[in-house]
């Protein structure tokens, strides 16, 4: 992926990872589009960095979905990519009565909007790099957030299939795989005491760089690399 002269839509994109992208891309020279469901949170995005391009999505509703591609193929395109990050983690435990009720939110955020908006931004002819950020839970699972995991994982299977899918094409998917980074996610003070989204974004772009496909960042080079009997050994630890 060439790192300047893009024009890239970013979901998700005011906060979190997401914002630490959009700052990273906005300074080398791309033009960012970002979207998510707070007019406020991208209204103060769009103050810092008045070149991004905001819209108000909800990526939970189908119709949101289509409408945000309608709109970027008639105003935007000539954007060419695509950047899975948004994501809801809910910190739950089979045994709570609204387990099922938020199953479906993440269910729907995590997995089936990406895929939505990957099988709708395919046809776009611009499109040449579609990038779906992935997790370090997606090879082992962290119980207190078992369905964030799983989407992950799931996320993780499907960007390898996509992949290969792809390769006869232009288009160049890209694994972006963090672990806890000290973000908002899952919610406040959850992940104090993790690596900074900035230090994240340094190692990424250099990966970017180096031509990678598949980017990882402190625990999540080792899971990501690892057999089974280390595997084995990060879930004991990380679920005593």
């Amino acid at each position: 992926m060439k790192i300047s002269g893009n024009k890239i839509l970013i979901t998700g994109g005011a906060s979190g990872i997401g914002l630490g992208l959009t700052e990273r891309f906005v300074n080398e020279q791309n033009t960012v589009i970002i979207c998510g469901r707070r007019e406020n949170v991208l209204k103060e995005v769009s103050d810092r960095f008045p070149q991004v391009i905001t819209k108000v999505c909800d990526l939970s509703n189908e119709a949101d979905r289509v409408n945000l591609f309608d709109w970027i193929r008639t105003s935007h395109n000539d954007l060419n990519v695509l950047v899975n990050n948004a994501g809801i983690q809910n910190w739950m435990n089979i045994s709570d009565n609204d387990f099922y009720e938020r199953t479906n939110d993440e269910v729907t955020t995590n997995i089936l909007a990406p895929l939505h908006l990957t099988s709708l931004f395919r046809s776009l002819p611009s499109l040449n790099t579609i990038i779906n950020v992935t997790s370090g839970l997606a090879f082992v699972p962290l119980s207190k957030v078992a369905v964030y995991s799983a989407t992950k994982a799931f996320m993780r299977s499907f960007t390898l299939s996509l992949r290969h899918m792809l390769k006869d094409s232009k288009i160049e998917v890209i694994e972006m795989i963090p672990p806890a980074l000290n973000t908002d996610l899952g919610g406040k003070g959850i992940h104090d005491g993790q690596p900074s989204v900035s230090d994240f974004v340094v190692s990424i772009f250099k990966q970017l760089k180096e031509g990678k496909t598949e980017l990882t960042f402190g625990t999540s080079e080792g899971r990501a690399q690892a057999n089974n009997q280390v595997i084995t050994d990060y879930f004991n630890k990380m679920n005593p």
